[in-house]
């Protein structure tokens, strides 16, 4: 079943704790379509009512902050064993290759890392393991974590939503076809400028 049919079929509170919850969760370091789950529901709340948009990135919020914070306790714990652990269980995402390239961006930019890394899919979910791992100070990492969360989080949602209520003015007196095709069109033009932001984020955070 879609994302989107899923997200229909439940209450419109259970919406909003899923969101946060799938975010937390990748946040925590698991690979978990956060983002997909995120714009879906963003773009529901611009077609149905019941829906807030405020709420869905108040928990996406939530979400990524308290998600990245219990990663960076688990990674200052147990970062080599986590790490291990990832890499047998989800060699794709956690290899040594991306694990080296995600530490050289952590030495290199610190905190920066933490913020811009909300925006890039890799270190969106390494950012708190790592931190922790690499024994970054709370503080700065506690910063630069919320503030990137909810710019991400808060960011996302406001621009799906409001591309999703402009194209329904835009062709209210259309066919639900006509729609159905202005919102992919939209959320694919989203996704790209998202895409165009994450490597400008990215070339932030790499080292020269």
């Amino acid at each position: 079943m879609p994302v989107e049919q899923w997200l229909e079929a439940i209450p419109p509170l259970l919406v909003y704790v899923i969101v946060g919850l799938v975010i937390g969760f990748e946040s925590l370091g698991i690979p978990l379509p956060g983002e997909i789950v995120l714009v879906t529901a963003s773009l529901m709340a611009s077609q149905h009512d019941d829906l807030s948009p405020l709420w869905i990135g108040v928990w996406a919020s939530a979400g990524t902050i308290i998600g990245d914070n219990f990663g960076y306790l688990i990674g200052r714990r147990g970062g080599p064993r986590l790490f291990a652990w990832m890499g047998r269980k989800f060699p794709k995402h956690f290899g040594e290759t991306q694990l080296s390239h995600a530490r050289r961006v952590f030495q290199k930019r610190g905190a920066w890392a933490v913020f811009f890394g909300r925006f890039v899919a890799l270190l969106r979910i390494l950012a708190g393991p790592l931190a922790g791992s690499m024994h970054m100070s709370y503080g700065k990492f506690l910063l630069a974590n919320a503030s990137g969360g909810i710019v991400w989080a808060g960011g996302t949602t406001a621009a799906v939503y409001y591309l999703g209520v402009v194209a329904e003015k835009w062709l209210k007196g259309f066919s639900y076809a006509g729609l159905a095709i202005a919102v992919v069109f939209g959320v694919a033009g989203v996704f790209i400028v998202k895409k165009r932001l994450a490597k400008a984020a990215e070339k932030e955070v790499t080292p020269a």
